[in-house]
């Protein structure tokens, strides 16, 4: 079984769209979306959820008001002012950090599991997919990853397929980590601004920490060929592969409001050329 990531450096350079594309053209895949904080790639997929799974992230504070002597050693050594004087628990405050349980003499406050958002399991019209949503404030994002991705590879030796396609969430932090650490390939796709190179060379730097094959895709390329050369150079320089130059096409928002992707909408030159990206893709992966 491989594994597949999609990334970026930053949000918006149509990771997605092109995550979507590629689902359109495997033929034996399971789909992962790992930007479990603002996961999209349903949007396009619509997947048919099959299996919710309640998630537990971080622990919250409980105080049992029977046990409590009214000590105020909780309420004082809280740095977040999650437990107001009359010790009571503020909502929306605890960061599950748990000093307030160690500090306390007679043990009146427990940490607890709290419902911190859902896993899926699903159908598309590609295949299985694995999926999740974060709920609004709450951290851990890169364990639930693990859980999304988890799911995925299950999903991938129950139904015997061969590959695993994640579309990662964008950044360098530990949802990003946690999507990318152990897969066989990562592709990075950037754009050509000055942003999108910054970004491209801080996660190019992430896959090689982690001594994790990369190839890059220009997408928009045509928007800036100077900085799309600026790119080519970088990544020469680096002794990483360019595998994809994408031509900035509103197609893509046309497919997208049409819940498709753009193999699926259209098969013009943008099409074209993520059917040869994919091509050297699949050849690496084989």
């Amino acid at each position: 079984m491989k594994q597949l990531t999609v990334i970026s450096g930053k949000g918006g350079t149509g990771k997605t769209s092109i995550t979507a594309a590629f689902a359109s053209l495997a033929k034996n895949a399971v789909f992962a979306d790992c930007d479990v904080d603002a996961a999209d790639l349903h949007l396009i997929l619509r997947p048919k959820i099959k299996k919710t799974m309640e998630f537990h992230g971080l622990k919250i504070a409980s105080i049992e008001k029977k046990l409590c002597i009214d000590c105020k050693k909780c309420h004082d050594a809280c740095r977040f002012n999650a437990i107001d004087v009359e010790m009571n628990l503020i909502k929306g405050s605890c960061e599950g950090c748990g000093v307030c349980a160690y500090v306390c003499p007679v043990e009146a406050i427990k940490m607890v599991e709290r419902d911190s958002g859902f896993a899926y399991i699903s159908e598309t019209r590609f295949g299985p997919m694995s999926h999740a949503m974060l709920n609004t404030a709450e951290e851990a994002s890169g364990k639930l990853v693990t859980v999304v991705r988890e799911n995925a590879k299950k999903l991938a030796e129950e139904k015997k397929k061969d590959l695993i396609i994640i579309d990662g969430p964008p950044g360098i932090g530990c949802p990003v980590i946690a999507s990318l650490t152990g897969v066989d390939l990562v592709l990075v796709v950037t754009e050509p601004t000055l942003s999108g190179i910054h970004d491209l060379e801080r996660i190019l730097g992430v896959a090689h920490h982690f001594d994790i094959p990369a190839f890059v895709c220009i997408n928009k390329y045509d928007i800036n060929l100077d900085n799309t050369k600026r790119i080519r150079e970088y990544c020469k320089d680096k002794n990483v592969d360019v595998v994809g130059k994408l031509p900035y096409d509103t197609i893509v928002t046309d497919a997208m409001v049409h819940e498709q992707g753009v193999i699926e909408f259209s098969d013009g030159d943008l099409a074209d050329s993520i059917i040869k990206m994919w091509n050297k893709i699949k050849k690496r992966l084989t």
